[in-house]
């Protein structure tokens, strides 16, 4: 893994959304199956929202995390392939969860209640065993991914490529995959991104350039690949969708995370193009650990909160463009 230096009182980071303090990444893969199942796991109940802007999305639990409902955060967030088969992956991490005691007590006696929204994307239709009658391994992947997450280092490591959520995922014609990248800001602020990149638009230009860097002709074919996607079978309605989840340690309520996850969107758009298709079931998740007091942080420029919020959604922009790119170049050349 690659590291940034340390930059006036910054840490040094992986590059990997566990550089925010209090997170922890857990894949389960079934490669017979061709599919997989990803667990974000918080260190107690975050501040949550999410952003949807794909044409065909597949949620869970997403209305609880609007700031008008009572459930103040969330535990975990699971991201799986299977498309609606893959929603069964959120049960089987939050039975995991919530016999590590991970949730909240309702009553004196019986289960704690884990809080765990998900998203699922398509990959249905690669090489994948997919026989599996009316047992889709999605609740025993999400099982395993949260014993995953539990059993990992604050701050580890996690693969990234065709793991997880991205095992089965595709980038336009290419494989996709997971990716993960962060950022430091002033005041010990940290951003990081987790993504599993499966668009049905291009990450990479025919030259292996990223989209990040290459300059548009006004000639440029808006739509890479389609006569191939086409033939693919992509080209429906929620056959693809790309997967993200931001996160930062300042202290925000869920209306402020939502901003966080509607600016971080910005970031799938400047690396996969197109994105937010009719074809798409893209969403952008943002969680807050609180550790930092947003009204008492230092800065360059105006000392306000939402000028602070803003910088926090520039970065996690920034970084969910360069886990992207990170997703597909992984899933390419695991060696990278």
């Amino acid at each position: 893994m690659t590291s940034h230096p340390a930059r006036d009182d910054r840490p040094v980071l992986q590059d990997l959304i566990t550089d925010v303090a209090g997170l922890r990444v857990g894949h389960a893969t079934d490669e017979g199956a061709g599919t997989g199942v990803t667990v974000v796991l918080c260190d107690g109940l975050w501040a949550a929202a999410a952003d949807v802007r794909g044409g065909g999305p597949g949620l869970r639990e997403i209305e609880v995390m609007a700031p008008e409902n009572l459930v103040p955060g969330v535990h975990a967030i699971t991201l799986s392939g299977g498309s609606v088969f893959g929603l069964a992956a959120a049960d089987g991490a939050l039975v995991e969860l919530s016999a590590a005691g991970v949730g909240l007590p309702m009553r004196a006696e019986g289960p704690v209640v884990p809080i765990v929204p998900g998203a699922v994307l398509y990959d249905l239709s690669n090489p994948g065993d997919k026989n599996w009658g009316t047992e889709p391994p999605y609740r025993r992947l999400g099982r395993e991914a949260a014993r995953a997450a539990l059993a990992a280092g604050h701050h580890g490591t996690f693969a990234l490529g065709s793991v997880g959520a991205g095992r089965g995922a595709m980038a336009g014609v290419i494989p996709g995959g997971i990716g993960s990248a962060s950022c430091a800001l002033e005041g010990g602020l940290v951003v990081g991104a987790l993504v599993a990149v499966n668009p049905v638009g291009a990450v990479l230009t025919e030259g292996d350039e990223d989209f990040l860097n290459a300059p548009f002709a006004g000639s440029a074919d808006p739509f890479p690949g389609g006569s191939r996607l086409a033939e693919l079978g992509r080209l429906q309605p929620g056959a693809n969708t790309t997967l993200a989840i931001v996160a930062c340690n300042a202290r925000l309520d869920k209306a402020e995370a939502k901003r966080l996850a509607m600016m971080a969107q910005d970031g799938l758009a400047r690396a996969i193009r197109p994105v937010h298709t009719p074809f798409d079931g893209d969403v952008v998740f943002a969680l807050a650990s609180g550790e930092i007091d947003l009204d008492g942080v230092e800065v360059d420029g105006p000392r306000i909160r939402p000028w602070l919020l803003a910088r926090l959604g520039a970065a996690a922009a920034d970084c969910l463009a360069r886990a992207t790119v990170r997703g597909v170049r992984a899933a390419a050349d695991p060696v990278r």
